[in-house]
């Protein structure tokens, strides 16, 4: 089954939290598919992954640049997995109907859209019918990710 994570970003936004959740993924050696909205928004955070600190790198790419099995990250809005990911990271209330095929699941929820809340709510339980191992994280106060469930 698979680990599924949910991190409920109240102190922080998506282009804030989403490189960090990043960084310790690819630094545990796996390859990972970031699933946005839409194109423009793939695009939007491919920039923002190239600019998001001068002192770090993160190997990443989307379909405008190509070579897909080469990226350890993959940014795109399709329900696809051309670079052999063993991570999906669901961003902006996406969903996907693979996620049995990964070893984790990150679900990034927007704490500030009360209905992503809500269907983040009825997917944790689907999750758990189905099977799946669900926590929920959450940030304290000094910024760190913690397990709350």
């Amino acid at each position: 089954m698979t680990d599924i994570r949910f991190y409920h970003l109240q102190k922080q936004t998506l282009d804030q939290a989403l490189p960090m959740i990043l960084e310790k993924a690819y630094q545990a050696d796996n390859r990972i598919i970031v699933k946005m909205s839409d194109e423009k928004e793939v695009e939007r955070m491919n920039d923002i992954l190239w600019t998001y600190r001068p002192d770090k790198f993160l190997p990443h790419g989307s379909k405008k640049n190509g070579n897909a099995s080469n990226q350890p990250i993959w940014l795109t809005d399709k329900e696809e997995k051309p670079n052999g990911a063993n991570v999906i990271i669901l961003t902006q209330n996406t969903t996907s109907d693979t996620i049995s095929e990964y070893e984790m699941c990150c679900e990034m929820l927007d704490g500030r859209d009360e209905n992503a809340v809500i269907q983040a709510r009825q997917r944790w339980k689907e999750y758990q019918k189905d099977g799946h191992t669900v926590t929920y994280w959450f940030q304290s106060e000094s910024g760190k990710w913690e397990k709350k469930a």
